[in-house]
């Protein structure tokens, strides 16, 4: 299975009857799944088969879906709304015996709200069901290219996190490679220091300061978070190469990642490797980036 983006695009076009619609929908990121419809009146009908649909293709990101109709060959009637025109002809037959006015004329008459009504034609029971079959068809056609690009954006995002795999991998062994790691360097500036402190002052107990050292470099060793980095590598590529709804997964390792690098540079006592692992810091950055868009 293929890794998902969870940022897509999608649209199609249907038909029936005198109708003529068209599905948008638009995929960003978010935490959980959420569909957003916008329906015409009288077509709610719809709802209850996208969420259906779009809930059993999509397992996470907000899908904004927008449905545009038209009904083609349909002309608005107009009708003069005859009981309304009689008040409005008897009124002003009162007022013309009170005051002196003009006679109304029959354009000012018809501009008078009410007096004219527009009449929306007829629709069948037969062709707006069969019109709703057709536009949940659409609504299908549609969700299905959504899933075909988030799909694409999807293999993309899985090179570029396996290239950054590679770099941390990298990274991790320069850092393991530091010669400053070594056991030998690490005893000489530990002999260096001890023997600067002994200098200063004859108080210091040599055997103490020696032990004390020690112990300092064995709490300064990165070695346990270099073997969780190493590990955390092969988790990252095994759920990349599962595919799938993986992203929040992923978003746990880059945390776990982001927490092993942090240790390392509080722990070196090193430039070069102090260095390492500020670049290793920067890469697990940009997949964690990268992975806030993956399903």
């Amino acid at each position: 299975m293929a890794l998902s983006s969870m940022t897509g695009f999608a649209r199609s076009h249907g038909a029936s009857g005198p109708y003529t619609f068209e599905w948008e929908l638009k995929s960003v990121n978010a935490k959980g799944f959420d569909l957003r419809l916008r329906l015409p009146p009288g077509w709610d009908e719809l709802e209850a088969h996208a969420k259906k649909r779009a809930s059993e293709a999509l397992a996470r990101g907000t899908v904004y879906a927008n449905f545009n109709l038209k009904r083609a060959n349909a002309l608005s009637a107009v009708r003069i709304n005859e009981d309304v025109l009689a008040s409005v002809v008897k009124a002003a037959s009162q007022l013309a015996g009170k005051i002196d006015a003009v006679a109304p004329s029959v354009d000012g008459l018809l501009g008078i709200k009410g007096v004219i009504e527009v009449v929306e034609p007829e629709s069948s029971q037969e062709e707006d069901e069969a019109a709703r079959a057709v536009a949940a068809a659409c609504f299908d056609e549609a969700l299905t290219n959504l899933v075909a690009m988030r799909k694409r954006e999807g293999v993309v995002l899985g090179q570029v996190l396996s290239q950054r795999m590679d770099e941390i991998e990298a990274l991790a062994s320069k850092a393991e490679a530091a010669p400053g790691r070594k056991p030998e360097a690490v005893r000489a500036r530990l002999a260096d220091q001890v023997a600067a402190l002994i200098e200063t002052s004859e108080r210091f107990d040599a055997d103490r300061l020696t032990q004390e050292a020690l112990l300092i470099a064995a709490k300064a060793d990165i070695r346990e978070e270099l073997d969780r980095i190493a590990s955390h590598v092969s988790q990252a590529r095994e759920l990349i190469g599962k595919g799938g709804p993986v992203g929040r997964r992923l978003d746990f390792l880059a945390q776990e990642f982001h927490r092993e690098v942090n240790t390392c540079c509080s722990k070196s006592n090193d430039i070069e490797l102090t260095n390492t692992a500020l670049e290793m810091k920067n890469v697990v950055e940009q997949f964690r980036e990268q992975v806030q868009n993956l399903e």
